[in-house]
């Protein structure tokens, strides 16, 4: 797959695996401990995984791309685990051309059940699966990874919520093909779970509520750790009251000041 900013294709040898290994380092930190090595990725090529790299004219790494494929019980589905755009090469697409490749080879192959995670308070991360892949989520997990040796997780532990991408779905079509935005109404109307200044809401029963994070949580880590922390521990409340009463994460809209979640319950009980 050739975009105009880099052609996208699977790692051709042993050799570029091992150059994906010394990737991570520059995505994640030349202190991090959890790397996939070079014979991860080599068996899960030839195992129906998905090992891929975003590449520039001169060859370069500018993007790389895993995932492994399994069976839950039900069907097929691919864990995405790692998807990393080198930070010189941010901002121009690579990472929604990764995951168009990915889409495309999954559906290929008649899988079409996708997961990950992700860090919940990481608004701009969240903004790109909710509103450009059209994913939702249903659970959340505290404390996922335990202990990171990653800058980026560093302080506020690794709670994630899991993604659920449904490639046929009507909903991850329209956002990735049509570049349809996702609807605000809903949010405005929304009751807001952690309103500034007032106690968390936790037994709100309407079928819609909206619950804000910081705009840049990295920004705010470096800035007050203690206030990051904080927003963790309301975010944790709020997504585990919520989401054990049947709620669903369905957006997350992007603002200045900071970012909002919907949660919507189609259902009550």
């Amino acid at each position: 797959m050739t975009g105009s900013t880099c052609t996208i294709r699977p790692l051709a040898s042993y050799s570029e695996m091992k150059r994906a290994v010394e990737f991570q380092r520059v995505i994640w930190g030349s202190n991090f401990t959890e790397l996939v090595p070079a014979v991860m990725f080599w068996a899960a090529a030839r195992t129906g995984g998905i090992v891929a790299g975003a590449f520039d004219n001169a060859g370069d790494m500018l993007g790389l791309l895993f995932g492994l494929t399994g069976w839950d019980g039900t069907g097929p589905i691919h864990w995405s685990d790692m998807l990393g755009v080198h930070p010189a090469a941010r901002g121009r697409g690579i990472g929604l051309a990764l995951k168009r490749y990915q889409r495309d080879r999954l559906l290929e192959a008649g899988i079409t059940r996708v997961q990950w995670t992700f860090d919940p308070l990481e608004a701009r991360n969240a903004h790109i699966n909710f509103a450009r892949l059209g994913v939702t989520a249903r659970e959340y997990i505290r404390d996922c990874y335990g202990a990171s040796t990653s800058p980026l997780h560093r302080g506020i532990g690794t709670d994630r919520l899991v993604a659920d991408w449904h490639l046929s779905a009507e909903r991850v079509r329209r956002r990735m093909d049509e570049a349809a935005d996702p609807p605000t109404d809903d949010l405005r109307h929304a009751p807001l779970i952690n309103a500034p200044h007032e106690p968390l809401r936790l037994d709100l029963e309407e079928p819609q509520v909206s619950l804000r994070i910081p705009a840049e949580i990295q920004q705010l880590k470096e800035r007050d750790a203690v206030a990051a922390r904080r927003w963790r521990e309301h975010t944790r409340a709020a997504f585990e009251a919520y989401l054990g009463r049947g709620y669903e994460v369905r957006e997350l809209i992007r603002d200045d000041a900071d970012s909002r979640y919907l949660l919507v319950r189609d259902s009550p009980g």
